[in-house]
């Protein structure tokens, strides 16, 4: 059975590919709307018996066919300090901070999720070898479901990637092609690869970006699947992502509102997306007094420590997440970002700069004790050991 057809939300156009939607990147100086496919009918299920992962809730995935699985979701909910005294004991209660740890994934971040779900669908569509353009994560998480897989893997990235990502990417056996310069650079060579060698991409590549595969992206549903059944039926007031492309955010998003239309929850969570504030098109777009102005913001973007972050423009999907959601999107600078690293650790909890970055908002929004926040905490801190953020500790 062929995957489920994709339509973009924006314009109602149909796609062919995982370039985005083509009338709506041709729209004016250009908007990256991600195409994805009709959202899945939930109902009937029971969300207390819900096993967990992509793969718990077959119907809810727009690829049919055999898993490829490495037992990746059902991670822990954890709820942190809001005090800054390191002897604090949380509040009694459901309320206050909680973090949803993806970095316990098989490679330790909220990729595997996605990658699972695009693996399978690049076996659906006959491929043989996978594509992925990325700053470390992804890549590590496209390798290691290929190899499960048995597909060959090229993974695009620069030499900035921390040589323990570089590692992991390897160790899996996947073809590590680096490229000088930045995104744009890596970007531009996977864009090549597919268009040369009709190699299944798995990750964003075009220009302006859509964001990631589509198929790939509805694993990530499962995230919200898992909060609505651990707090079993307790109303979650905000879910707080790390945001550059907005893959997580949108899909996300998307899990919560198949719950809402099963009547599995009775309401969707406000969703923020959490930036650094060097690289924060999202909170910029959000200025700007109509969608419009919204949907074209473009900012500069710089370096900063929480180096899977950052893009010059908000990628639709994020923004229609946020819309729909009442949220909003936060900037954090470095040294706020570091200081969360630090305090994380305090409490035995080794996350990667990005995490922190979302951890930091989330401190920011919590209004009371029986408020329920969650911030997504994407990756382990153990992946980049030797940069500044897995130095937090020192």
């Amino acid at each position: 059975m062929p995957p489920a057809p994709l339509r973009c939300p924006r314009c109602g156009s149909a796609a062919d590919g995982f370039t985005g939607c083509a009338p709506c990147a041709r729209d004016g100086v250009g908007v990256g709307v991600n195409t994805p496919p009709p959202l899945a009918d939930l109902s009937g299920l029971d969300l207390a018996a819900y096993p967990g992962g992509p793969w718990g809730w077959p119907a809810a995935l727009p690829v049919s066919g055999p898993p490829v699985t490495l037992g990746e979701g059902n991670t822990p909910v954890i709820r942190l300090r809001t005090t800054s005294a390191t002897t604090a004991r949380p509040t009694t209660g459901d309320g206050g901070l909680w973090l949803k740890y993806e970095g316990a994934n098989p490679t330790g971040s909220h990729k595997d999720r996605a990658m699972s779900v695009g693996v399978a669908a690049a076996l659906a569509a006959g491929a043989d070898t996978v594509v992925a353009a990325s700053s470390g994560n992804a890549g590590a998480a496209a390798a290691a479901y290929a190899a499960r897989a048995g597909l060959r893997c090229v993974v695009f990235t620069t030499d900035a990637v921390p040589p323990e990502l570089q590692a992991q990417i390897a160790a899996f056996g996947a073809q590590r092609q680096v490229r000088e310069g930045g995104t744009a650079e890596r970007n531009a060579a996977m864009a090549e690869a597919v268009a040369t060698h009709g190699w299944y991409p798995l990750t964003s590549f075009s220009t302006p970006s859509p964001g990631g595969n589509p198929y790939a992206n509805e694993g990530y549903k499962s995230v919200a699947h898992e909060l609505a059944r651990d707090f079993a039926g307790r109303p979650i007031d905000t879910v707080v992502v790390p945001t550059s492309r907005a893959d997580l955010l949108a899909g996300i998003a998307r899990g919560f509102r198949e719950l809402a239309g099963a009547g599995l929850i009775a309401e969707v969570p406000r969703l923020v997306a959490a930036e650094p504030a060097a690289a924060a098109p999202f909170t910029a777009a959000l200025r700007a007094s109509d969608r419009a102005g919204q949907e074209r913001t473009q900012v500069d973007s710089g370096p900063t420590v929480a180096f899977s972050l950052g893009e010059r423009r908000p990628c639709w999907q994020g923004l229609d997440a946020l819309w729909r959601t009442g949220g909003t999107a936060v900037a954090v600078d470095d040294e706020v970002t570091m200081a969360e690293c630090r305090r994380l650790a305090a409490e035995g909890l080794l996350l990667e700069a990005s995490s922190a970055v979302a951890v930091a908002v989330a401190r920011t929004l919590v209004t009371g004790p029986d408020a329920v926040v969650v911030a997504i905490g994407t990756a382990t801190g153990m992946k980049a050991l030797g940069t500044a953020a897995g130095r937090a500790g020192d």
